[in-house]
């Protein structure tokens, strides 16, 4: 009797045979997709106007003139930041349920947490809203909905 010099290869099988399952079970989970909505474009010529009866709410911050301090105005009138909460609250209150939204106009000096703090105020005077259209009996125990904010950044022309 003489020595084999052939591979085993039954090892060489086994490993490929478990490779195998490996992938046939992981196939069909790499197969699977999640559904995407893709929002449509619509095109108008004209943006709708504003309502006469429910005018946008508008606040701007703007550096003095000086730039060591910030202005802010609700709509035309001045205000200083702790104040735009009680100020605004009422305001919103007038708009339609779920449809409150307020724009919020920031120079591009102003620095960042100036405007996140216009935006704390802003959240503020919803759920100071919320609470207050709640408590009134025509409204049938409805909040009327989160304020919804619009925030753009005013360039300065050079």
């Amino acid at each position: 009797m003489s020595a084999k010099s052939d591979i085993n290869v039954t090892p060489l099988i086994d490993i490929v045979l478990v490779l195998l399952i490996i992938f046939i079970v992981m196939v069909p989970g790499l197969s699977k997709s999640l559904p995407v909505v893709v929002p449509q474009v619509v095109k108008t010529d004209k943006p709708t106007p504003p309502d006469p009866k429910n005018p946008p709410i508008v606040i701007t911050v703007e550096p003095t003139a000086d730039n060591t301090d910030y202005k802010f105005q609700l709509q035309s009138d001045q205000l200083q930041l702790a104040e735009i909460a009680d100020r605004l609250s009422p305001v919103v209150q007038l708009q339609p349920a779920g449809m409150r939204k307020v724009f919020v106009r920031v120079d591009e000096e102003v620095p960042y947490q100036v405007a996140v703090n216009v935006l704390d105020q802003v959240r503020r005077s919803s759920e100071r809203a919320k609470k207050e259209t709640a408590a009134k009996p025509e409204w049938g125990g409805l909040d009327g909905g989160d304020i919804k904010v619009v925030m753009a950044v005013k360039k300065r022309n050079p």
